[in-house]
């Protein structure tokens, strides 16, 4: 069965680039477009899509009340978020709404064609281990390296939105610590971006919404 999917960006040329590069999968039916958070909601029910993606400006700057009221509206749809933005903070707030996925510009297609697979599989993200299957031999991942207290200090300072000079003056380190400490959590986590980390720090409850 197709992945049915509704691209809602004001910006036609990138409309147009991702119908585009969508069609090369079998496995993936764009069936709606819309230019404003109205005709978004109107072509949500309408067609009743799988996926959502959504341009994070579309309604609200961050996209946080665009995901809410799609969310709110249609509970089983997923939403995946293009931002200009990159923050950790602006990640938390657009998952915690409910986003399935927050991109930035600086993400690429296949990285997109991955967060349209993980919405609909509802895969578990990194730094959570997934249940083995009975019936598989692969071995079951190991679980993530526990953090140290200063690092979790470090990681929800970096989720509520400080950057590394700001909380390197709050906890009386150097910049250069923090950075160490960031660095530190993505390898044990094994978590590769802001993103990623942000998610980690939501789901565990390290930031509030």
């Amino acid at each position: 069965m197709r992945i049915r999917v509704v691209l809602a960006d004001r910006r036609r040329i990138v409309r147009e680039g991702l119908r585009s590069l969508l069609a090369r999968r079998a496995d993936i039916e764009v069936v709606g477009e819309a230019a404003d958070a109205e005709t978004t909601l109107a072509t949500a029910r309408k067609l009743r899509p799988d996926v959502v993606i959504l341009e994070s400006a579309l309604g609200d700057p961050d996209g946080v009340a665009g995901t809410r009221r799609i969310r709110a509206e249609f509970p089983e749809v997923k939403v995946i978020v293009l931002s200009d933005q990159l923050g950790c903070r602006t990640a938390v707030d657009t998952l915690g709404a409910g986003a399935s996925a927050f991109l930035t510009g600086q993400s690429g297609f296949e990285e997109l064609l991955q967060a349209v697979g993980s919405a609909i599989e509802a895969r578990p993200s990194a730094g959570f281990v997934e249940p083995p299957d009975a019936g598989s031999a692969e071995p079951p991942r190991q679980q993530p390296k526990p953090l140290t207290v200063r690092e979790v200090e470090v990681l929800r300072l970096l989720a509520s939105g400080k950057r590394v000079k700001e909380i390197a003056r709050d906890l009386c380190i150097s910049a250069k610590t923090v950075e160490s400490h960031r660095q530190n959590m993505m390898d044990k986590l094994e978590i590769h971006s802001a993103i990623e980390l942000a998610r980690y720090a939501l789901r565990e409850g390290l930031v509030s919404i």
